[in-house]
């Protein structure tokens, strides 16, 4: 192997350490809230700045996760892979590049973007990859309810970044992920339930059974179809956000119900996969409705 590909290859295991696809979806929901932030189109330096940050710090985060879980990921079939339990990076290595990234992204919000943005990205990766990741994750079931906080800050992260404050509108737009995360996650710990429990991690399925995790899934999509209609009852947004959010939910609830009657692995991928779309398809249509009025 050339230097050339063996450097290519490095960075593609450095990258892997950042979850790219999380990131991106992170990344998507901050810049919704850039864009809602204001009537018109947001200025273009906190925008692209900020856009930035709050990826590299979103990214260092992921990077702590995974050095943190390493040994948990080399039971999962699903993590296995990743180059921490293959030892193909170090964990010295991978702190560096999470703190050199990290760094980078909260000075890059401070310098450039502003000191709100930047003192609530850093707690939000407290909240990430101290509090859930070495605090809840491997002590309660509730992991992912408490620790969703975190998870859902991006859309926050993304209108301060623009507005430098917190407006009721974004505190709906972090309601709809905090809620929207539970089912979403709990579709996938149902299939994987048995790698799981194998590294001793107490998801919802392990600790109280999928009947119960499934009965969950579906009171949540129900609480989650009412905090989806937030946006329109506070004129935030208007009919077309409203019909979209009436009938993503209802696809959403009727995966729920579907998989609390008639289980399947299959059914579960279906309903991991099809909250990823709802997400974004949600928060597409508050950008679309914002600009149609």
């Amino acid at each position: 192997m050339t230097a050339l590909a063996l450097d290519q290859h490095r960075l593609r295991q450095f990258l892997s350490l950042t979850k790219p696809r999380v990131v991106s979806l992170i990344v998507f929901t901050a810049v919704i809230g850039m864009f809602l932030a204001v009537p018109g189109l947001p200025p273009l330096k906190p925008m692209l700045f900020g856009t930035l940050g709050i990826a590299l710090v979103a990214a260092a985060a992921a990077v702590i996760n995974c050095l943190v879980e390493q040994k948990i990921d080399a039971k999962m079939a699903r993590t296995r892979a990743r180059p921490l339990p293959r030892g193909e990076l170090t964990t010295q290595q991978a702190l560096m590049f999470a703190s050199v990234i990290g760094a980078a992204g909260l000075v890059l919000l401070y310098a450039q973007v502003n000191a709100l943005t930047m003192w609530l990205t850093l707690a939000t990766f407290v909240g990430y990859a101290v509090v859930y990741t070495v605090l809840l994750k491997p002590a309660t079931p509730q992991n992912i309810v408490i620790g969703g906080a975190s998870g859902a800050m991006p859309p926050i992260l993304g209108w301060a970044a623009i507005s430098d404050d917190v407006a009721p509108q974004a505190l709906i737009l972090f309601l709809i992920i905090f809620v929207w995360t539970p089912p979403h996650f709990w579709a996938l710990a149902l299939y994987r339930a048995k790698e799981y429990a194998n590294a001793g991690l107490p998801m919802l399925p392990v600790t109280h059974g999928p009947a119960y995790t499934r009965l969950q899934i579906v009171l949540y999509t129900i609480v989650l179809f009412a905090v989806s209609l937030l946006p329109f009852a506070i004129r935030m947004s208007g009919w077309i956000y409203l019909v979209t959010a009436v009938i993503l939910s209802g696809i959403f609830i009727g995966y729920a119900v579907a998989l609390k009657r008639r289980y399947s692995d299959r059914l579960s991928r279906q309903t991991f996969r099809y909250s990823i779309a709802y997400l974004a398809g949600l928060f597409s249509a508050l950008l679309f409705d914002h600009y149609w009025q």
